[in-house]
């Protein structure tokens, strides 16, 4: 399936990558989307240069934790999403206790590569329900507590819900809906209130968990 069009703000990334027939295949899938810029370098060279904002990396590349470790020290503000096939669990929490945003299986429609893209960057996360499953449980402190998920939710909070969980921003979320930013900003406090959630990551997760809307 070939990756659909999207349009996203401009986003420079870092593949992390040094098979030559697979920086083409990156390339070949991402090149599509308007406002991406990707580029592949080693890590060396994301960390000298100013601007990355996400980095690519195959949980089969060489010193794969090592090179996630010194992104995450030296990087702090590159949001990493890593790609595998086949991962198991084990691979797929280390990827995240390392500070992977997103886990996208190759062997997923090209166009979840480019909307996994999209979602980190508005600073949601990426993944399957089993990944934003084991993401939660394993990212201590996001969530103030277990309590069950208000059923007093209204139906425009559920709308500004599923928008958020697909990484839209305050405005990509209120234009559509023909509300202001400010409006929108009320409706995920509300929402994280009633949910238990510290942030939109949290409540996003939360909102998949619970069934409330779909990954």
């Amino acid at each position: 399936m070939e990756a659909s069009s999207i349009n996203v703000p401009n986003i420079r990334i870092a593949l992390l990558e040094s098979d030559p027939l697979r920086v083409v295949g990156f390339l070949s899938i991402l090149d599509r989307i308007q406002g991406v810029q990707m580029t592949a370098m080693p890590v060396s060279e994301v960390v000298a240069t100013e601007g990355i904002d996400i980095a690519v990396i195959g949980n089969r590349s060489p010193r794969f934790l090592e090179t996630m470790a010194q992104l995450k020290t030296e990087c702090p503000k590159v949001r990493v999403v890593v790609t595998g096939r086949d991962a198991d669990d084990e691979t797929i929490l280390k990827a995240i206790v390392y500070g992977a945003r997103g886990f996208v299986d190759e062997a997923a429609p090209a166009a979840d590569l480019a909307q996994a893209i999209h979602t980190v960057h508005q600073g949601s996360i990426w993944g399957s329900r089993r990944v934003l499953s084991m993401f939660i449980d394993r990212s201590g402190g996001l969530l103030r507590n277990r309590q069950a998920v208000s059923p007093s939710i209204t139906s425009r909070e559920m709308q500004v819900l599923g928008m958020l969980v697909e990484g839209r921003s305050n405005k990509e979320i209120g234009l559509p809906l023909g509300i202001e930013e400010r409006t929108v900003k009320a409706h995920v406090a509300k929402l994280m209130r009633k949910v238990g959630a510290r942030n939109r990551i949290a409540l996003s997760v939360e909102a998949i968990r619970h069934s409330l809307v779909t990954a």
